[in-house]
């Protein structure tokens, strides 16, 4: 997937416009859906769906599936924020937040009008900012990210360490998916307790290998004369468009207002 996702960033609609436009772009609509209500923040994640599927042209299929991964993540955190707990002696403290509730022992668990607001604001703020990550994600190449940052003076050490992290990843999960389907056609996770050690297994060998990628990532750097600088070179030509300017422009005024409305 994460192979998958990087050759979409190269190949989108939207690769001959400057990187820097999109990285704007991006940032602005991030900085209202972080600052405006619900409604607007709602607006914001479709409207940059929008942006992503049927400008760039990401296949539906696959925005959907890790917007869905992102919305999974997002659930399982909201009951720790709708559900909370009193002792009983203070029930009449909290009876105008309540929604629903069992009495358990000397505790009330209860569901709380406040904690339903509180999840559905985040739950909210979290596709709209979402919605901006997978749109950078999506159409811009991690590589033009870092040469937008040593232009705009961001230390060489820091572009690099990103740089190394980004290529570790794909490492990283190659090794693993490697891994998983060795022991999977040895029939490692047959029952549970197999699973579990199929599973310890698979993290050692994991950080086996990753320690011997490493040590050739780093004899392949030696033999190609590395000085201790990494230098990113983007020879791309970009095209600006006037259209989406525009519509950019509009739209960020257009929500601006609406937060206000």
């Amino acid at each position: 997937m994460s192979l998958q996702l990087d050759t979409l960033a190269y190949t989108n609609q939207l690769q001959k416009l400057p990187p820097e436009h999109k990285l704007v772009f991006a940032l602005v609509v991030l900085i209202i859906a972080l600052c405006t209500h619900p409604p607007v923040q709602l607006l914001i994640a479709l409207w940059m769906s929008l942006w992503t599927v049927v400008y760039a042209r990401i296949p539906l299929g696959i925005y959907l599936r890790i917007v869905y991964l992102a919305i999974l993540f997002l659930i399982t955190s909201l009951p720790a924020l709708v559900i909370n707990g009193v002792s009983l002696t203070d029930l009449a403290l909290i009876k105008t937040d309540i929604w629903r509730g069992i009495t358990i022992g000397n505790y009330y668990l209860y569901i709380s009008y406040s904690g339903i607001h509180s999840s559905f604001t985040i739950l909210t703020r979290s596709l709209a900012t979402i919605s901006c990550l997978y749109f950078v994600m999506l159409t811009v190449p991690f590589v033009e990210i870092l040469a937008v940052m040593l232009r705009l003076g961001f230390p060489a050490i820091l572009t690099e360490l990103l740089l190394l992290m980004y290529r570790f990843i794909f490492i990283l999960l190659t090794a693993a998916s490697e891994l998983w389907t060795a022991q999977q056609s040895r029939i490692g996770y047959r029952t549970w307790r197999v699973s579990m050690h199929s599973l310890s297994l698979l993290v050692g060998q994991l950080f086996r290998r990753t320690i011997e990628q490493y040590h050739q990532f780093s004899l392949g750097l030696a033999a190609r004369g590395f000085n201790g600088e990494i230098r990113v070179v983007n020879s791309r030509r970009y095209q600006t468009s006037k259209r989406y300017a525009v519509e950019a422009c509009v739209g960020c005024a257009v929500l601006i207002f609406f937060s206000f409305y």
